[in-house]
């Protein structure tokens, strides 16, 4: 590979298209020409467990989707990233009295939805589970090849690096964003979303019986919306509009029995979120 030496400053480049750049240049940005991303695991469907809307409902709720999930593991490949839930938010509120910073507060969230992925782990142990960490991602072939199905927590591995929020400290990238962003770099098949409720709504479907059901929108008309509240973390939906990888992801109830399996095998249940930008 052949060095430059620069003129003036005399340092020492081996030659590419991005010697001497900044990276952060528009023009030079805009300018570059990429390959189609590679798709990792393209026959991996990623599934989150949400935290307070699924696990910390306990047994009449978790167990019938771990069977479900077993019952499906035959046909489709899968990655379970769970979430936080109640727990968290305790941890997050006594942080938050105590004037933890962001960072902090992510740290906490991560431990909780680590505790999740162990028990849902240890429910599909006999089943093939296996309790994987951010670090085992290079190995999921090996584990889907011996017929496993990883479980893993959902947070994204920020922790002390997470970014300020706009608003308050709460962090924002939580197991929602962390779900997305491990079915992006894999270049999963699906990325589906187990919560309580059928998919998006136009208000929290908790506290407005007659909200608007939304089976099917962009990520950018979503955000235009500007919703009070929203059944996905709003990072999601702004990753969305530049994935690379993933066009869509789609909300279930998982506590409606078969809506997984439909999902998984592609059909339309809940709520679609698609890229459209």
């Amino acid at each position: 590979m052949a060095l430059i030496r620069e003129k003036d400053s005399k340092r020492l480049h081996v030659k590419s298209k991005l010697m001497g750049e900044t990276l952060v240049g528009k023009t030079f940005l805009k300018s570059l020409e990429y390959r189609e991303p590679f798709k990792i695991l393209p026959d991996v469907n990623v599934l989150k467990i949400g935290g307070q809307s699924i696990t910390d409902m306990g047994a009449k709720s978790v167990l019938p989707i771990i069977k479900e999930i077993v019952e499906n593991a035959g046909k489709h490949k899968m990655i379970i990233a769970t979430g936080g839930g109640t727990r968290s938010r305790h941890a997050y509120a006594i942080a938050m009295e105590l004037g933890m910073p962001t960072g902090i507060i992510s740290k906490l969230g991560q431990s909780i939805s680590e505790q999740n992925a162990l028990m849902i782990s240890m429910l599909l142990l006999p089943h093939g589970g296996i309790k994987v960490g951010h670090d085992d991602i290079p190995k999921l072939g090996a584990y889907f090849n011996q017929g496993c199905i990883p479980v893993i927590h959902g947070m994204p591995p920020y922790g002390y690096w997470e970014h300020p929020p706009e608003e308050g400290r709460i962090p924002s990238n939580r197991t929602d964003v962390g779900t997305f962003l491990l079915a992006e770099v894999i270049g999963a098949r699906h990325c589906i979303l187990i919560k309580d409720v059928d998919g998006l709504y136009a208000n929290n479907p908790k506290v407005d019986p007659d909200a608007e059901f939304i089976p099917k929108i962009g990520a950018k008309e979503l955000l235009d919306r500007d919703q009070d509240d929203l059944v996905v973390e709003r990072v999601v939906l702004e990753l969305l509009t530049r994935s690379q990888n993933m066009k869509q992801i789609q909300i279930v109830n998982g506590l409606k029995e078969g809506n997984i399996t439909r999902a998984l095998n592609g059909e339309y249940v809940g709520t679609i979120i698609y890229k459209d930008k």
